[in-house]
Parts: C-alpha cells; structure tokens; sequence
C-alpha cells in the first residue's frame, strides 16, 4: 500500500468554486462549459439529496477481491472528496456509517465510489453524503481486521467511465457528477462563473415575463 499524498489546489480557489457551485444544476453548469466532458455515468448516484465539492483523494481496489478504503484516512486533509474506483462492483460495499464517520471527522466533503455502500440511513443522519452504483448489505468484512495492503492511494483512477487524477475538482449534487482536470481548473471556473449567472439573470428575466423572443434577443441563446 502507497501512502502517497497529492499537491492540493490553492485553497482560495476551491473555495471559487464551491461559490459558483451553489448555483443550480452545478454539475450541468460544469459540464456545459467543458463540452460536456468529465460527467461520470449516470449510474453513480448520491443516496441523499446533497452536494460534494472539492480535490479529489483517489483510491484504487484491487479488482476482484475488494477491501475498504479507510487507507485514504492516513492521507484525507478537510475539504476532499475521496474518489473509489472499486470497479465498478455492485454487490459488496466497500463504504458505510462507521468510514463515514471518521471521515467526516477529517473534514472530508464526501464520497464517490463506482461499487457499493451500505448503512445508508447512518450517513444520512451523519450528513456524509456518499455517490454510489448501489447499496447493499454485503461488506467486505476487512474494516478492522484482516485488511490487504494492494490499496492503491492518489493514483489515476476510472469512475463511472472517467479518469480522475488526484487534485482534480469534484462537483456532484443530485443531478451528476462532472469532474475537472487539475490543468484546467482556473480556466473552467471563469468559464462556469459566467455561464450561472448568464442562466441567472434569464430566469430573472423569465420571471418579470419576457418572452422567449425576447430572451434570444438579449442573450442570442438560452
């Protein structure tokens, strides 16, 4: 097992996005301006309505005989979104209440896995939310003993059909999940920022009643 850590982005600059972010449909905003590139399969869901942005910390399984990520604890700094590429298993969780618990306490954002998480109502309650293909009750039975040391940490990994690379910008919220590459992060926020508050301003517009007429005359497109 690599205990490898990843160079975070500025902390001012996740911060822009998580500003831009609490518009609505940040996902779909964040996709529109990457020609929609980075939006992971719609499979991978969020098992309560809420929103997760920040660095991705990423995690790789070994295929085939799946164990917990809780490894990504020794590395997790606040404001993470641990990514799990757990191949895309549906019928052994590899995430529940008590990972998120510690979790949370680390100050991570959340959890996108492409498997299966459990103890749904407990990280409810907890307020960490988790993006995942399913939910069982199967774990893995490694959480406190018997753990493999074939866990792979902030090395690129595939989930729900993209590649993430540590340091990567997660946006998910109940519609989606869109990723943005590290290299890329200044140029897409300005490009997002603009985008939500042209969307804002026409349904500001709509609201007092303009017409659809009226709507490509002010703004070409809506």
């Amino acid at each position: 097992m690599s205990l490898r850590d990843f160079q975070r982005p500025d902390p001012a600059l996740v911060e822009q996005f998580r500003e831009v972010a609490r518009c609505y449909s940040a996902s779909c905003v964040f996709a529109d301006v990457q020609q929609r590139d980075g939006v992971m399969h719609s499979g991978v869901k969020p098992i309560f309505k809420a929103k997760a942005v920040g660095p991705a910390l990423t995690v790789k399984l070994s295929p085939g005989d799946l164990q917990d990520p809780l490894a990504a604890l020794h590395v997790a700094q606040p404001g993470d979104v641990v990514v799990v590429d757990a191949g895309g298993e549906t019928e052994t969780s590899v995430f529940g209440g008590l990972m998120g618990s510690l979790f949370l306490n680390r100050g991570v954002q959340g959890a996108v896995i492409d498997g299966a998480c459990r103890d749904t109502d407990e990280l409810r309650d907890l307020g960490f939310v988790v993006f995942s293909r399913t939910v069982t009750a199967r774990g893995t039975h490694t959480m406190f003993s018997g753990r493999k040391d074939d866990v792979q940490l902030n090395v690129s990994v595939q989930c729900g059909g993209v590649v993430v690379s540590p340091g990567d910008m997660i946006v998910a919220d109940e519609i989606g999940i869109t990723v943005v590459p590290a290299e890329r992060l200044e140029a897409v926020l300005a490009a997002a920022r603009e985008q939500a508050e042209r969307e804002e301003a026409t349904r500001q517009r709509i609201r007092e009643g303009r017409s659809f007429e009226q709507l490509l005359e002010e703004f070409g497109r809506i």
